[in-house]
């Protein structure tokens, strides 16, 4: 594959570099002026560099809010490399690109066809703009315990059955690596006059090597944000969003990045943007053939443990999914008895392995361009270790009690609920009630809860299971109660 020389180009980095080189007196933001007020034992950990390019906007430096000069440059070097009409450096995290996304996209009172595996920062959108969402269903494999993504059959039903709706938004890859059906769904929706947004929070890397999945982008997609922080080399909270010219007004899209994104943007996270995708772009084949080849390992390994399943792209494929990103590694481990969280707890304690990710039956294990073959036996004999002399089935009722039941009963749009009088009240108290928050359990932050939505028995007894199980909570007040509208 031939690569653009111009890819090689860090023009935010170098300007970053040039302008700390010059040891210019500064009389700006931010108040450690280069670290030299910064507190002893931080420097000392982290060394001093770091501090001389923690700038402000500069006219070396150009603005984030207004680019004109380096940022411009670096943001055109992204989207050649991605296969965008326009590129967009996120600060923020993909949080503040779903934000964008949709208020770009939907305006208030409109209507968003949303697969309900989305994240939570997607129904803010929602609220943000005042669209609301009619919900598709993901996929179910109860043989494996899992939620899938949304099928091109699930997408079809929702635009007959709301034939008024011109925004379609799917989340792909999901968390666990499992790629809609893309390559059907973005074509079916075009034609019925739709707009497609995607959340490929956990595809920055699709694109730069021919056995992964194709990227949104590459599929048709006119917007899609991607975490650059999640899988290659951006710092945490960096991300980028990438656009196509035509069903969306790119002057909208850039004036709404304006009102969400910060006026004081880390060039840190931005300079790690830039190197990020010099090295996507340079060499991100071979350093991802070499993350491939780890996961491919540890996945044979893993399988080979008695009482372990390590989910297979053939499986997916069969199950009317677009692909699976092998990187990810969903490891089942219920036939040990255990949960996800008991596993995932034991690996921290006891093997000093932190996983990405667990759930009631399984751990998720991201595997990218910064591990090494070490890392992922020690996280196969530790597998093993845990699995030794454990063969027994789980309680039949487990699976019954912790699968998500994702029914969407709304009573009042997410933006109405939100900024309605509410109190708060015991979860069992809640039966029948309309939410005020978006309750998920996180990660992956998928929402249980949308505001607006009535509170049915089946969420109550997943929520109560959950937090029995050892899963996190996120949405609940402190003691543990729920926010209904009054």
């Amino acid at each position: 594959m031939s690569i653009d020389p111009a890819q090689y180009k860090t023009p935010l980095f170098d300007a970053m570099v040039s302008l700390a080189e010059a040891k210019k007196v500064s009389f700006h933001t931010p108040g450690h002026k280069s670290g030299k007020g910064i507190a002893t034992r931080f420097v000392k950990y982290v060394g001093p560099n770091i501090f001389s390019i923690d700038l402000t906007t500069l006219d070396e430096v150009d603005s984030l809010q207004r680019p004109t000069g380096v940022i411009k440059e670096a943001q055109e070097l992204a989207a050649a490399a991605y296969g965008a009409d326009r590129s967009f450096f996120l600060v923020n995290g993909t949080s503040v690109g779903n934000h964008a996304m949709v208020m770009a996209a939907c305006g208030p009172g409109s209507g968003v066809l949303m697969a309900r595996n989305c994240h939570k920062s997607v129904v803010a959108g929602t609220i943000l703009s005042g669209a609301t969402p009619h919900f598709m269903y993901p996929e179910l494999a109860p043989d494996i315990m899992m939620s899938l993504n949304v099928s091109f059959d699930a997408v079809r039903q929702a635009v007959e059955a709301h034939p008024w709706i011109k925004v379609l938004f799917i989340t792909s890859p999901n968390y666990y690596g499992i790629c809609a059906d893309l390559k059907s769904i973005i074509p079916y929706a075009h034609e019925k006059g739709m707009t497609v947004l995607v959340d490929e929070a956990h595809g920055p890397h699709l694109g730069f090597h021919p056995r992964l999945p194709a990227s949104a982008l590459s599929l048709g997609a006119d917007l899609c944000v991607q975490s650059t922080h999640k899988i290659i080399g951006g710092m945490t909270q960096a991300s980028m969003m990438h656009a196509k010219v035509g069903r969306v007004d790119i002057d909208t899209l850039a004036g709404v990045l304006k009102f969400a994104q910060t006026t004081s943007p880390s060039y840190i996270l931005m300079a790690s943007l830039d190197l990020a995708r010099m090295q996507m772009a340079t060499e991100g084949e071979k350093l991802l053939d070499k993350a491939l080849k780890l996961a491919g390992w540890a996945r044979e390994a893993i399988n080979a443990i008695p009482g372990l399943y390590c989910l297979e792209k053939e499986l997916v494929l069969k199950r009317g999914m677009g692909d699976l990103d092998e990187t990810k590694l969903a490891v089942n481990v219920s036939r040990l008895g255990m949960t996800g969280y008991e596993v995932s707890r034991m690996l921290n304690a006891e093997h000093d392995i932190q996983v990405e990710m667990a759930d009631p039956f399984h751990v998720l294990v991201i595997v990218s361009i910064g591990d090494r073959r070490e890392d992922l036996e020690r996280l196969v004999r530790a597998l093993a270790i845990i699995a030794a002399g454990r063969s027994e089935q789980p309680p039949a009722a487990l699976w019954e009690s912790a699968l998500p039941k994702y029914k969407n009963i709304p009573g009042l749009t997410p933006r109405e609920a939100f900024f309605a009088p509410h109190e708060l009240v015991n979860v069992e108290g809640s039966l029948g009630r309309l939410s005020s928050e978006i309750v998920t359990v996180y990660p992956p932050g998928i929402p249980l809860l949308v505001p607006g939505e009535v509170i049915t028995e089946e969420v109550i007894v997943y929520l109560k299971r959950v937090v029995e199980l050892g899963g996190t909570v996120d949405g609940l007040a402190d003691d543990g109660r729920v926010g209904v509208v009054k």
